[in-house]
């Protein structure tokens, strides 16, 4: 039976068309995923189900959830209808949760603006949902707040406040973008499961071919507001027949053509790090100290691209911090050009190495134009005003971009061209070594493809040094010549990534491996 039925929607927000013709269909128990870039529309369908809509926004067509026509509702109606008919789960849980009331009481709110059954019965409930979502409150209490979580707990938490007026709606939207692959996969289980107990449609959106792949009974492939292709899963394996589908498909497995290399000297010698943290203050004193690096010993040559890979907790951007002299370790050397590496090092070190972060809108002053954005760095290597400007155009225009580019502030660029700019600030001092951490994780395919694409000419073409730090197996399979796993702060395999991917010898890269999403095999041409 039909649960939710989308026919012809079209969808303006202040005149500019968002949605065209958008028609799509899901049974209650079944899995619909909803693919596109950026910008495709995916989102826009979602709000537009649970009619939560800018006020410029106007919609025409039919969207019938169980049997109302969503379009034809009051406020009133389709606050009653959220929550007990359609709940959601958001890409970014932080940003979804209030930081100021424990993960109980906003499960509890969720129930009790639906049931005026007391605050008691409420929290009972709560306990339910939460322990449903694989948080049972004897191990995980109710009285915990968001930042006591970690992501995927997190994630959790708002999982269970969407199930838990049993919906039977689920839409999760980007729900394991910025989680590792371990979490990611119970996470995605998690999903599934919750659809099965309660025979809920689940509409999983995702920019993620491989995370739809396994989850999904049927597909829709978004393009600039239309649904350009859909149909079985099975599609994704007997074959794509739209151009903006096969692109996505060919995306998704993309391998940068590159030379590679790892015969250099040596840049960067790390050896034994230990890296400990002051343990928490208890009433009988301070608990005993946590060590997030434990005895890390690796080099990196010249030219070469090294991959370090773990969940998140594991120690990696602890050792990140490290390398880049942001903090002391306790024990152990880093050696950068022959210089040890420490909190007090000079400008003229710290400036040969440089960073791309995960979230390039994050880390600009959105107040500053790009050409101050770019040049940001030079304060650790001071260059006269006209050399900076041309090394700020230099740097635009090898990573794609145009010189006039430096006029514009960061709002006015796509989350691909962010990434670039983000990439030309690393290399406006022409650093030996770029440490990227999570790079790529935030982008579509096709934008991530062009964004490794990048990075892999750049290092052929002006002998960059990468360490790329990822849960994305996939990009590190793409990019890296040799690859480091590391688990509770231990190195616990390196070797070539070939080597390492195909034929793991730890059992805890196995499960990394094993977690990995990853596309059916099969002719999809």
């Amino acid at each position: 039976m039909t649960l939710l039925a989308i026919d012809n929607l079209h969808m303006a927000i202040a005149g500019h068309p968002v949605l065209r013709g958008v028609s799509l269909e899901l049974a209650a128990g079944e899995v619909l995923g909803v693919i596109g870039e950026s910008g495709s529309g995916k989102s826009m369908t979602a709000f537009a189900v649970m009619q939560l809509l800018p006020d410029a926004a106007r919609c025409s067509g039919r969207i019938t959830l169980a049997g109302r026509d969503m379009l034809a509702l009051d406020e009133p109606a389709l606050c009653a209808m959220r929550g007990r008919y359609v709940g959601m789960v958001f890409q970014e849980p932080m940003t979804a949760l209030n930081p100021l009331q424990t993960i109980g009481d906003q499960v509890a709110e969720t129930i009790r603006i639906h049931d005026d059954r007391g605050q008691d019965d409420a929290l009972r409930r709560a306990a339910d949902a939460l322990t449903r979502a694989e948080l049972p409150p004897e191990r995980f209490p109710m009285t915990r707040y968001p930042h006591e979580l970690s992501g995927g707990q997190r994630q959790r938490v708002v999982i269970a406040m969407a199930i838990a007026l049993r919906p039977r709606l689920l839409i999760a939207d980007e729900p394991t973008t910025a989680l590792d692959v371990t979490t990611q996969a119970q996470i995605l289980s998690l999903l599934a499961r919750l659809a099965r107990e309660d025979g809920m449609g689940l509409m999983l959106i995702s920019h993620d071919l491989a995370v739809v792949a396994g989850l999904a009974d049927r597909i829709a492939i978004m393009q600039a507001g239309q649904v350009v292709e859909q149909g079985p899963v099975s599609l994704l394996t007997r074959g794509l027949t739209h151009p903006y589908s096969r692109a996505l498909l060919a995306a998704s497995t993309h391998q940068p053509a590159r030379d590679g290399g790892d015969d250099g000297d040596v840049i960067l010698r790390v050896r034994d790090v230990v890296r400990d943290y002051p343990g928490r203050r208890t009433l009988r004193g301070r608990a005993p100290a946590f060590r997030a690096v434990d005895g890390v010993s690796f080099d990196i040559r010249r030219g070469e691209s090294l991959g370090l890979v773990g969940e998140s907790g594991c120690g990696k951007s602890t050792l990140t911090r490290a390398i880049l002299g942001l903090e002391p370790v306790q024990r152990g050397s880093i050696t950068f050009r022959g210089q040890a590496v420490h909190p007090a090092m000079g400008n003229d070190l710290r400036a040969g190495m440089q960073v791309v972060f995960q979230d390039p809108y994050g880390s600009f002053n959105p107040r500053w134009r790009v050409d101050r954005l770019v040049a940001e760095p030079f304060h650790l290597a001071p260059v006269a005003p006209d050399v900076a400007r041309h090394r700020v155009a230099e740097a635009l225009e090898a990573v794609g971009l145009r010189a006039s580019d430096m006029q514009k502030y960061i709002h006015e660029f796509s989350g691909g061209q962010r990434q670039r700019i983000a990439i030309a600030r690393a290399l406006v001092t022409r650093p030996d070594l770029i440490l990227l951490d999570e790079a790529v994780s935030a982008l579509d395919v096709s934008v991530r493809a062009q964004v490794l694409d990048l990075l892999a000419d750049l290092s052929d073409r002006l002998g960059l040094t990468y360490l790329f730090i990822s849960h994305d197996l996939t990009v590190v399979r793409a990019i890296t010549d040799r690859v480091m796993v590391m688990q509770a702060g231990r190195i616990v395999e390196t070797g070539p990534t070939a080597q390492v991917l195909t034929a793991p010898q730890h059992p805890y890269t196995r499960a990394l491996i094993a977690a990995a999403p990853t596309l059916p095999t099969g002719d999809a041409a």
